[in-house]
């Protein structure tokens, strides 16, 4: 089956593609080029003259699938009752505000023109589970990042002394092992500090039980990474999240990596200063300057958005330090065994809070000061943030100058007072957000074939009528592609396909690295090795899924 998009306002960064009028061709599930299809005629057309096409927008860092959503969602059961969904019977129940159910999640990014989403937190143990949950979440690809810097098998080589080959084919063992496609280290050594009584662990600071410090952990896995040739670098939940004046240590964090590329997540929440009567300042130019200089670094910002969320992270000497901060009074922290651990706490954003508001300022300074819309992206850490469904708000608040002003004006004044939020002029353009949510977030994983519209691409495609309105143009699509099929006609599900599993498998010794681990599952761990490992036929058996990996090398 041929289709085209006839006549639409292409933007496709990957190609240089800044508002062409062009149309587009697919054809099983791929994008063709028009000269292949000239003598053809198109079964279907769809006219998209004063429409803007961009491909499926792609989330690289948001918490769909694992133990802690699943602790979030069980935590919460007002968040489901207060959000009911009627539903047509093409779709099955579901319902949800902070973390939605698994196939809420894949309904409402489709709504909203997104068609691929990457779980930044996949707990090696756990990962059997992610990856169901994943699996569970329709119209949407997904991957996942490993978790690892805390667990104990490398803390222990790391300790010991062990190569840093050694600990390549540890890391690539553990890509195999959990399918995932990029490893997450959360604030690195710290959550197994914790369970040794550390309260804290600064980047140059030893594990009291290890000897080893964050910065050593950063430097070797993101090394590890960049020597196995894995696209994705390091993706880095830093030491002192949320603590005021940890903008010291991010900046310590950039310089350290000694020029390895480094991606740093939900970097808002690691850009905070002391200056001021209340010991609370934004670091938003400090980090952004350090960003700008430094290329073999990347972000997204964790932008806050006022309301009521759930705050779910792998740090729980972080989560247990905010315990306090609960909203409604309840909260969970959890140990897993000798791989790391989570924290859950409720939490609603405040835009009359002074902290609350000032973090508000600080993401949006940090998004606009960002020379490179190819190295920053945009993302809440859904849901620590808010939840997924505010992005088209937060495309406006980056669009519109007018609007943000009219937005910070009602924050509290102190807040306001302290940022320089109101003094930037910048807004995004259409071509800028295409690379933050397309095109960049597909090259930074590695993904060849999706976030642009060039020959042979996916034919994951999104379709806008163009309004002055941003908000009201990204909440709701013309049309919706997955893979060639049309799954959201304005703004409706009208068919549910599944996604794909993106993994990489780089190359690595596994005879003498799985030598090792068997003898320590045996002694350490509730499972045995072979358990452990998950098999394509436990993703790929039930007819849904299939797994996409993507080639390693510098």
């Amino acid at each position: 089956m041929l289709i085209k998009l006839s006549g639409g306002t292409v933007y496709d960064p990957a190609h240089g593609i800044d508002g062409q009028i062009r149309d587009i061709y697919i054809r099983d599930g791929r994008i063709v080029a028009e000269r292949a299809v000239a003598e053809d005629t198109p079964d279907q057309t769809f006219y998209c003259r004063g429409k803007v096409i961009m491909a499926g927008a792609i989330d690289m860092h948001t918490h769909i699938g694992g133990g802690k959503v699943t602790i979030a969602r069980n935590l919460l059961p007002e968040d489901h009752r207060a959000d009911p969904v009627a539903r047509r019977g093409l779709e099955r129940a579901g319902c949800g505000h902070a973390v939605p159910s698994t196939l809420t999640t894949g309904y409402r990014y489709a709504e909203m023109g997104y068609t691929a989403g990457f779980e930044p937190a996949v707990l090696p143990m756990n990962a059997r589970q992610a990856h169901m949950e994943m699996a569970d979440v329709p119209l949407m690809d997904v991957g996942g990042y490993v978790m690892l810097g805390s667990d104990d098998f490398f803390l222990r080589l790391l300790s010991s002394g062990a190569d840093q080959a050694l600990i390549n084919d540890y890391v690539a063992w553990t890509l195999h092992a959990t399918q995932c496609i990029g490893v997450k280290v959360v604030n690195p050594g710290g959550i197994s500090a914790f369970k040794f009584n550390q309260r804290k662990l600064d980047l140059d600071e030893r594990h009291t039980h290890y000897g080893v410090t964050p910065r050593k952990i950063l430097q070797t896995l993101a090394r590890s990474l960049h020597e196995l040739g894995v696209p994705h670098p390091l993706h880095v939940h830093g030491c002192n999240l949320g603590v005021p004046g940890n903008l010291d240590t991010t900046l310590a964090t950039i310089s350290g990596i000694e020029g390895l590329p480094m991606h740093l997540t939900h970097i808002q929440f690691h850009s905070y200063g002391t200056e001021g009567d209340r010991k609370f300042s934004s670091g938003a130019a400090q980090i952004a300057e350090a960003f700008n200089r430094n290329r073999n670094i990347t972000m997204d910002v964790g932008q806050i958005l006022f309301g009521q969320t759930v705050t779910a992270s792998g740090d729980s000497m972080r989560q247990f330090a905010n315990a306090h901060h609960a909203h409604p009074d309840k909260w969970v922290c959890m140990d897993i065994e000798c791989d790391a651990g989570c924290g859950v706490v409720p939490f609603k954003y405040r835009d009359q809070n002074f902290v609350n508001a000032l973090q508000w300022c600080i993401g949006l300074e940090i998004f606009l000061l960002a020379d490179d819309p190819w190295r920053v992206f945009l993302t809440t850490d859904h849901p620590n943030g808010a939840p997924f469904t505010t992005y088209p708000h937060l495309i406006r608040l980056l669009m519109d100058k007018s609007f943000r002003n009219d937005k910070l004006a009602s924050l509290n004044p102190d807040a306001v007072a302290l940022s320089t939020l109101g003094s930037i002029d910048r807004e995004y353009s259409l071509y800028e957000i295409a690379i933050m949510t397309r095109a960049g977030a597909a090259r930074l994983l590695g993904l060849r074939d999706r976030g642009h519209l060039g020959e042979g691409a996916a034919a994951d495609i999104t379709v806008y009528t163009a309004q002055d309105d941003r908000e009201a143009m990204f909440s709701k699509p013309d049309y919706v592609f997955k893979d060639g099929e049309l799954v959201v006609r304005h703004g409706e599900i009208i068919k549910v396909v599944w996604g794909n599993l993106h993994t990489v498998r780089p190359e690595f010794d596994r005879p003498g690295i799985e030598h090792r681990l068997r003898d320590y599952f045996d002694r350490h761990q509730t499972m045995k090795m072979d358990n452990f490992i998950i098999r394509d036929w436990e993703i790929e058996g039930d007819g849904r899924s299939k797994i996409l990996v993507h080639p390693c090398g510098n």
